[in-house]
């Protein structure tokens, strides 16, 4: 499934989704196939089943969104790790 088919099988819900197969172009995460997990009507209850899930397995790629957006931008971000001080 892709982002536009979840839009238009849960209109305006907020939906926790897994990447199934995802790439990265310019700094912006790309989702090429995706599952939705849950669907929700706040986004609280979205983002405790997400904590929930990635607690549990922190590699799988895991994004909480609207369907109300049009596109899902997500910037990917570089781990620089932990700065010692001098």
């Amino acid at each position: 499934m892709n982002w536009q088919q979840s839009r238009l099988h849960y209109p305006h819900q907020w939906l926790l989704i897994e990447a199934l197969q995802a790439h990265t172009e310019a700094d912006q995460r790309l989702i090429d196939n995706l599952v939705v997990i849950g669907a929700y009507p706040d986004s609280a209850s979205a983002l405790h089943d997400y904590a929930r899930l990635h607690h549990a397995a922190p590699h799988r790629e895991l994004y909480v969104a609207h369907t109300d957006r049009p596109t899902l931008d997500i910037t990917e971000r570089r781990w620089l790790g932990i700065r010692q001080s001098a």
